[in-house]
């Protein structure tokens, strides 16, 4: 079987330090094979639209580009969603 490269992209807004970010990776941590994650620290100038928008409600998740939560891991909603990607990328 062909390995897979097309893995969905969850982008994590976050800043250091951030608590509850860490709390959402430790969360992620078993289905991480399954996705790509990709930080974006909201402080950071090149930034500044990020952290305007999302200042006090990090951590906030992007699944390929569009919001899927903010705050904590609905480990549900991840998982339905993981799974549409995955099935419309086989």
């Amino acid at each position: 079987c062909s390995a897979r490269t097309n893995k969905p992209v969850l982008t994590l807004f976050t800043k250091k330090p951030c608590p509850l970010c860490d709390e959402a990776k430790e969360v992620l941590e078993p289905y991480k094979r399954r996705f790509v994650l990709q930080e974006v620290d909201i402080t950071l100038p090149e930034n500044s639209a990020w952290y305007d928008k999302y200042k006090y409600d990090i951590p906030v998740f992007h699944l390929n580009g569009k919001f899927l939560m903010k705050h904590r891991v609905n480990i549900q909603k991840f998982e339905d969603w993981l799974r549409k990607l995955e099935l419309q990328s086989d």
